[in-house]
Protein backbone atom coordinates (compact mmCIF):
# COMPACT_ATOMS: atom_id res chain seq x y z
CA UNK A 1 0.00 0.00 0.00
CA UNK A 2 0.78 3.31 -0.66
CA UNK A 3 0.68 7.03 1.50
CA UNK A 4 -0.49 9.57 -0.82
CA UNK A 5 1.89 12.24 -1.07
CA UNK A 6 1.06 15.75 -2.50
CA UNK A 7 2.83 18.40 -4.03
CA UNK A 8 3.16 18.76 -7.66
CA UNK A 9 3.18 16.07 -10.22
CA UNK A 10 4.79 15.85 -13.25
CA UNK A 11 4.62 13.31 -16.37
CA UNK A 12 6.34 10.81 -17.44
CA UNK A 13 9.47 11.89 -19.78
CA UNK A 14 8.65 8.66 -21.70
CA UNK A 15 5.33 10.04 -23.21
CA UNK A 16 5.41 13.22 -25.53
CA UNK A 17 2.63 15.46 -26.11
CA UNK A 18 1.47 15.91 -29.61
CA UNK A 19 2.46 19.24 -31.59
CA UNK A 20 -0.90 19.25 -32.55
CA UNK A 21 -2.79 19.67 -29.25
CA UNK A 22 -5.34 20.23 -28.78
CA UNK A 23 -6.65 17.88 -31.51
CA UNK A 24 -10.07 18.08 -31.15
CA UNK A 25 -11.85 22.07 -29.81
CA UNK A 26 -15.40 23.28 -29.69
CA UNK A 27 -14.73 25.37 -32.50
CA UNK A 28 -13.94 22.13 -34.86
CA UNK A 29 -17.35 20.80 -33.95
CA UNK A 30 -20.32 22.57 -36.30
CA UNK A 31 -23.16 22.48 -33.94
CA UNK A 32 -21.57 24.48 -31.23
CA UNK A 33 -20.89 22.63 -28.05
CA UNK A 34 -19.15 24.62 -24.78
CA UNK A 35 -16.79 21.25 -24.16
CA UNK A 36 -15.39 18.27 -26.61
CA UNK A 37 -13.72 15.97 -24.30
CA UNK A 38 -13.29 12.14 -22.88
CA UNK A 39 -13.60 10.46 -26.14
CA UNK A 40 -13.50 6.95 -26.95
CA UNK A 41 -10.86 6.45 -29.79
CA UNK A 42 -10.49 3.18 -31.48
CA UNK A 43 -9.57 1.58 -35.73
CA UNK A 44 -12.61 0.47 -37.16
CA UNK A 45 -13.04 -0.71 -40.52
CA UNK A 46 -10.01 0.62 -41.86
CA UNK A 47 -10.29 4.56 -40.64
CA UNK A 48 -9.59 5.97 -37.00
CA UNK A 49 -13.14 6.43 -35.25
CA UNK A 50 -13.28 8.99 -32.43
CA UNK A 51 -17.16 9.17 -30.52
CA UNK A 52 -16.54 12.59 -28.05
CA UNK A 53 -18.85 13.67 -25.17
CA UNK A 54 -20.53 17.24 -26.23
CA UNK A 55 -21.44 19.48 -23.44
CA UNK A 56 -22.95 23.05 -24.24
CA UNK A 57 -23.33 26.42 -22.82
CA UNK A 58 -21.09 29.41 -23.60
CA UNK A 59 -17.25 28.63 -22.73
CA UNK A 60 -16.60 33.13 -22.81
CA UNK A 61 -19.51 33.62 -20.17
CA UNK A 62 -18.10 30.40 -18.29
CA UNK A 63 -21.70 28.70 -18.76
CA UNK A 64 -22.45 25.24 -18.57
CA UNK A 65 -26.14 24.45 -20.13
CA UNK A 66 -28.10 21.53 -17.63
CA UNK A 67 -26.56 18.08 -18.07
CA UNK A 68 -29.96 16.66 -20.45
CA UNK A 69 -28.19 18.87 -23.19
CA UNK A 70 -24.86 16.33 -23.37
CA UNK A 71 -24.48 13.98 -26.70
CA UNK A 72 -22.15 12.19 -28.69
CA UNK A 73 -20.42 13.40 -31.54
CA UNK A 74 -18.42 11.42 -34.28
CA UNK A 75 -15.14 11.97 -36.39
CA UNK A 76 -13.07 9.93 -38.28
CA UNK A 77 -9.74 10.14 -39.50
CA UNK A 78 -6.48 8.37 -41.64
CA UNK A 79 -3.78 9.07 -39.25
CA UNK A 80 -5.06 9.87 -35.92
CA UNK A 81 -4.36 13.26 -35.99
CA UNK A 82 -6.33 15.34 -38.14
CA UNK A 83 -10.23 14.54 -38.34
CA UNK A 84 -13.57 15.01 -39.76
CA UNK A 85 -16.15 15.97 -37.93
CA UNK A 86 -19.17 14.26 -38.64
CA UNK A 87 -21.98 17.45 -39.03
CA UNK A 88 -23.82 16.51 -36.68
CA UNK A 89 -24.36 14.40 -33.09
CA UNK A 90 -25.02 10.75 -33.34
CA UNK A 91 -26.67 9.52 -30.22
CA UNK A 92 -28.83 11.34 -27.48
CA UNK A 93 -30.73 9.49 -25.18
CA UNK A 94 -33.61 10.89 -23.10
CA UNK A 95 -36.72 9.52 -21.92
CA UNK A 96 -38.88 8.91 -18.86
CA UNK A 97 -36.09 7.48 -16.47
CA UNK A 98 -33.00 8.38 -18.75
CA UNK A 99 -31.09 12.41 -18.49
CA UNK A 100 -27.92 11.75 -20.51
CA UNK A 101 -25.16 9.27 -22.09
CA UNK A 102 -21.47 10.43 -21.96
CA UNK A 103 -17.74 9.56 -21.34
CA UNK A 104 -17.77 6.89 -24.49
CA UNK A 105 -15.15 4.07 -23.94
CA UNK A 106 -14.50 2.17 -27.81
CA UNK A 107 -13.52 -1.20 -27.84
CA UNK A 108 -13.36 -3.77 -30.84
CA UNK A 109 -14.03 -7.09 -30.12
CA UNK A 110 -14.66 -9.96 -32.88
CA UNK A 111 -15.93 -7.29 -35.33
CA UNK A 112 -18.27 -5.15 -33.57
CA UNK A 113 -17.55 -2.34 -32.01
CA UNK A 114 -18.92 -1.91 -28.55
CA UNK A 115 -18.98 1.43 -26.83
CA UNK A 116 -19.30 1.71 -23.31
CA UNK A 117 -20.61 4.49 -21.42
CA UNK A 118 -22.36 6.78 -18.32
CA UNK A 119 -25.89 7.35 -18.43
CA UNK A 120 -27.48 9.38 -15.79
CA UNK A 121 -30.98 8.28 -14.80
CA UNK A 122 -33.68 9.71 -12.27
CA UNK A 123 -32.65 7.19 -10.19
CA UNK A 124 -28.74 6.93 -10.05
CA UNK A 125 -25.23 6.52 -12.29
CA UNK A 126 -25.07 3.50 -14.36
CA UNK A 127 -22.77 2.27 -16.63
CA UNK A 128 -24.07 0.68 -20.36
CA UNK A 129 -22.78 -1.20 -23.01
CA UNK A 130 -23.64 -0.98 -26.55
CA UNK A 131 -23.05 -2.41 -29.69
CA UNK A 132 -22.62 -0.24 -33.10
CA UNK A 133 -21.79 -1.16 -36.32
CA UNK A 134 -22.24 2.28 -38.44
CA UNK A 135 -22.02 4.88 -35.42
CA UNK A 136 -25.78 6.01 -35.85
CA UNK A 137 -27.68 3.06 -34.08
CA UNK A 138 -27.10 1.56 -31.44
CA UNK A 139 -28.38 -1.53 -29.41
CA UNK A 140 -28.14 -1.69 -25.99
CA UNK A 141 -26.64 -4.48 -24.38
CA UNK A 142 -26.17 -4.13 -20.56
CA UNK A 143 -26.71 -1.35 -18.02
CA UNK A 144 -25.50 -1.68 -14.75
CA UNK A 145 -26.84 -1.35 -11.18
CA UNK A 146 -26.31 2.09 -9.87
CA UNK A 147 -24.16 3.27 -8.90
CA UNK A 148 -21.02 2.39 -11.43
CA UNK A 149 -19.51 4.16 -14.32
CA UNK A 150 -16.00 4.16 -16.12
CA UNK A 151 -16.44 1.20 -17.76
CA UNK A 152 -14.08 -0.72 -20.65
CA UNK A 153 -14.00 -3.96 -21.88
CA UNK A 154 -10.71 -5.83 -22.84
CA UNK A 155 -10.66 -6.49 -26.97
CA UNK A 156 -10.95 -10.15 -26.58
CA UNK A 157 -12.40 -12.99 -24.36
CA UNK A 158 -9.77 -14.22 -21.83
CA UNK A 159 -10.26 -18.00 -20.52
CA UNK A 160 -13.93 -17.82 -22.44
CA UNK A 161 -15.07 -14.34 -20.75
CA UNK A 162 -15.67 -11.36 -21.54
CA UNK A 163 -13.88 -8.98 -19.31
CA UNK A 164 -14.42 -5.07 -18.33
CA UNK A 165 -12.82 -2.76 -15.96
CA UNK A 166 -15.27 -0.56 -13.84
CA UNK A 167 -15.35 2.25 -10.74
CA UNK A 168 -18.78 1.33 -8.89
CA UNK A 169 -19.35 4.47 -6.25
CA UNK A 170 -19.81 2.85 -3.01
CA UNK A 171 -20.07 6.13 -0.50
CA UNK A 172 -21.64 4.07 2.67
CA UNK A 173 -18.83 0.91 2.38
CA UNK A 174 -16.11 3.76 2.44
CA UNK A 175 -17.29 6.36 4.80
CA UNK A 176 -19.84 8.32 3.28
CA UNK A 177 -16.98 10.02 1.33
CA UNK A 178 -15.48 9.86 -2.03
CA UNK A 179 -12.98 6.92 -1.85
CA UNK A 180 -13.88 4.99 -5.32
CA UNK A 181 -11.99 1.96 -6.56
CA UNK A 182 -11.11 -0.14 -9.39
CA UNK A 183 -12.61 -3.01 -10.08
CA UNK A 184 -13.04 -6.26 -12.75
CA UNK A 185 -16.39 -8.39 -13.58
CA UNK A 186 -16.43 -10.89 -16.47
CA UNK A 187 -19.30 -11.51 -18.12
CA UNK A 188 -20.51 -14.62 -20.76
CA UNK A 189 -22.16 -12.73 -23.55
CA UNK A 190 -21.78 -8.62 -22.33
CA UNK A 191 -24.85 -8.52 -20.95
CA UNK A 192 -24.72 -10.29 -17.84
CA UNK A 193 -21.75 -9.33 -15.74
CA UNK A 194 -20.37 -11.02 -12.41
CA UNK A 195 -17.33 -12.67 -10.33
CA UNK A 196 -16.45 -8.95 -9.42
CA UNK A 197 -13.12 -8.28 -7.58
CA UNK A 198 -11.40 -5.26 -6.32
CA UNK A 199 -8.37 -5.00 -8.74
CA UNK A 200 -6.72 -1.26 -7.42
CA UNK A 201 -7.48 0.83 -4.81
CA UNK A 202 -7.21 4.60 -3.98
CA UNK A 203 -4.34 3.67 -1.32
CA UNK A 204 -2.25 1.61 -3.63
CA UNK A 205 -1.61 4.57 -6.16
CA UNK A 206 0.46 7.09 -4.42
CA UNK A 207 -0.42 10.38 -6.10
CA UNK A 208 -4.41 9.18 -5.53
CA UNK A 209 -7.29 10.18 -1.94
CA UNK A 210 -9.66 10.44 -3.74
CA UNK A 211 -10.68 7.87 -6.31
CA UNK A 212 -8.63 5.85 -8.89
CA UNK A 213 -10.66 4.05 -12.27
CA UNK A 214 -10.37 2.84 -15.98
CA UNK A 215 -9.30 5.54 -18.16
CA UNK A 216 -8.98 3.84 -22.17
CA UNK A 217 -9.53 0.29 -22.80
CA UNK A 218 -6.37 -1.80 -22.45
CA UNK A 219 -4.15 -3.26 -25.09
CA UNK A 220 -2.27 -6.59 -25.70
CA UNK A 221 1.22 -7.00 -25.33
CA UNK A 222 3.86 -9.77 -24.65
CA UNK A 223 4.60 -8.89 -21.27
CA UNK A 224 0.70 -8.21 -20.01
CA UNK A 225 -2.30 -5.97 -20.88
CA UNK A 226 -1.28 -2.44 -20.89
CA UNK A 227 -4.08 -0.33 -18.88
CA UNK A 228 -4.36 3.35 -18.09
CA UNK A 229 -5.93 4.25 -15.15
CA UNK A 230 -7.53 7.75 -13.88
CA UNK A 231 -6.00 9.55 -10.65
CA UNK A 232 -7.86 11.92 -8.58
CA UNK A 233 -6.15 13.80 -5.76
CA UNK A 234 -8.22 16.03 -3.83
CA UNK A 235 -6.52 18.92 -2.11
CA UNK A 236 -9.42 21.33 0.02
CA UNK A 237 -7.75 24.41 -0.31
CA UNK A 238 -7.95 25.14 -3.72
CA UNK A 239 -10.54 27.65 -5.15
CA UNK A 240 -11.24 28.52 -8.46
CA UNK A 241 -9.72 26.10 -10.83
CA UNK A 242 -12.11 26.70 -13.80
CA UNK A 243 -15.62 27.69 -14.61
CA UNK A 244 -17.05 26.71 -11.26
CA UNK A 245 -17.01 28.49 -8.33
CA UNK A 246 -14.21 25.65 -6.56
CA UNK A 247 -12.94 23.15 -8.17
CA UNK A 248 -10.55 21.14 -5.71
CA UNK A 249 -9.60 18.12 -7.72
CA UNK A 250 -6.72 16.79 -10.06
CA UNK A 251 -7.04 13.81 -12.61
CA UNK A 252 -3.86 12.02 -13.34
CA UNK A 253 -2.92 9.20 -15.72
CA UNK A 254 -1.05 6.68 -14.36
CA UNK A 255 -0.31 2.82 -16.15
CA UNK A 256 0.27 -0.58 -14.92
CA UNK A 257 0.26 -4.12 -16.45
CA UNK A 258 -1.94 -7.37 -16.55
CA UNK A 259 -1.42 -10.27 -16.35
CA UNK A 260 -2.92 -11.65 -19.73
CA UNK A 261 -4.79 -14.78 -18.62
CA UNK A 262 -5.87 -13.05 -15.48
CA UNK A 263 -6.47 -9.44 -15.98
CA UNK A 264 -7.11 -9.36 -12.20
CA UNK A 265 -3.80 -9.66 -11.33
CA UNK A 266 -1.66 -6.42 -11.72
CA UNK A 267 2.40 -7.50 -12.69
CA UNK A 268 3.55 -4.20 -13.28
CA UNK A 269 2.34 -0.93 -12.20
CA UNK A 270 4.66 2.66 -12.45
CA UNK A 271 4.60 4.34 -9.28
CA UNK A 272 4.37 8.12 -10.53
CA UNK A 273 2.00 9.64 -13.00
CA UNK A 274 2.65 8.86 -16.95
CA UNK A 275 0.72 11.86 -17.34
CA UNK A 276 -0.20 14.73 -15.15
CA UNK A 277 -1.75 18.16 -16.25
CA UNK A 278 1.19 20.64 -17.10
CA UNK A 279 0.22 21.92 -20.60
CA UNK A 280 -1.49 24.97 -20.66
CA UNK A 281 -4.63 23.36 -22.36
CA UNK A 282 -4.73 21.24 -19.47
CA UNK A 283 -4.34 23.94 -16.69
CA UNK A 284 -6.02 26.83 -17.74
CA UNK A 285 -9.25 28.06 -19.66
CA UNK A 286 -11.14 25.23 -19.26
CA UNK A 287 -14.26 24.50 -17.58
CA UNK A 288 -12.06 21.97 -15.06
CA UNK A 289 -8.74 23.03 -15.05
CA UNK A 290 -5.71 20.36 -14.03
CA UNK A 291 -7.40 17.10 -15.59
CA UNK A 292 -6.29 14.88 -17.68
CA UNK A 293 -8.42 12.17 -18.38
CA UNK A 294 -7.02 8.85 -20.70
CA UNK A 295 -10.27 7.24 -22.95
CA UNK A 296 -8.18 6.02 -26.03
CA UNK A 297 -5.23 3.84 -26.85
CA UNK A 298 -4.42 2.18 -29.82
CA UNK A 299 -1.05 0.20 -30.32
CA UNK A 300 0.07 0.74 -33.74
CA UNK A 301 2.16 -1.93 -35.62
CA UNK A 302 5.43 0.37 -35.40
CA UNK A 303 5.34 0.04 -31.42
CA UNK A 304 3.97 3.68 -31.29
CA UNK A 305 1.56 3.82 -28.86
CA UNK A 306 -1.11 7.01 -29.39
CA UNK A 307 -3.09 7.86 -26.09
CA UNK A 308 -6.33 9.95 -26.46
CA UNK A 309 -7.19 11.85 -23.64
CA UNK A 310 -9.73 14.64 -22.52
CA UNK A 311 -8.09 18.05 -20.92
CA UNK A 312 -9.56 20.59 -18.48
CA UNK A 313 -12.69 18.93 -19.41
CA UNK A 314 -12.89 20.93 -22.64
CA UNK A 315 -11.05 19.68 -25.35
CA UNK A 316 -9.14 15.85 -26.92
CA UNK A 317 -5.74 15.57 -26.93
CA UNK A 318 -3.30 12.82 -27.94
CA UNK A 319 0.37 11.86 -26.70
CA UNK A 320 2.31 9.46 -27.76
CA UNK A 321 4.70 6.96 -26.31
CA UNK A 322 6.71 3.68 -27.44
CA UNK A 323 5.17 0.35 -26.06
CA UNK A 324 8.56 -0.55 -24.91
CA UNK A 325 8.91 2.33 -23.06
CA UNK A 326 5.43 2.00 -20.97
CA UNK A 327 6.02 -1.96 -20.66
CA UNK A 328 9.30 -1.14 -18.59
CA UNK A 329 7.99 1.66 -17.07
CA UNK A 330 5.50 -0.67 -15.31
CA UNK A 331 7.99 -3.25 -14.55
CA UNK A 332 10.63 -1.21 -12.98
CA UNK A 333 7.99 0.29 -10.51
CA UNK A 334 6.95 -2.65 -9.54
CA UNK A 335 10.50 -4.50 -9.14
CA UNK A 336 11.13 -5.97 -5.85
CA UNK A 337 7.48 -5.35 -5.07
CA UNK A 338 4.48 -8.06 -4.37
CA UNK A 339 1.21 -6.57 -6.09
Amino acid sequence: MSDFTAGPLFSSPVVARHSANPILSPGDVPYGPAMVFNAGVTKFNGKYVMVFRNDYGDEHKGIVAPHHTTNLGLAFSDDGIRWEVQPEPIWSWQDEEVIRVYDPRLTVIGGRCCMCFAVDTKHGLRGGIAVTEDFRSFEVLSLSLPDNRNMVLFPERIGGKYVRLERPMPVYSRGGRDRFDMWISDSPDLSYWGNSRLLLAVEDVAYANDKVGPGAPPVRTDKGWLTLFHAVDIDRSRGKNGWEDSWKKRYTSGIMLLDLADPSRIVGKAEAPLLAPEASYETSGGFRNDVIFPGGMILEPSGEVKIYYGAADTVECLATAHVDDLVRLCLEGSAGRVL
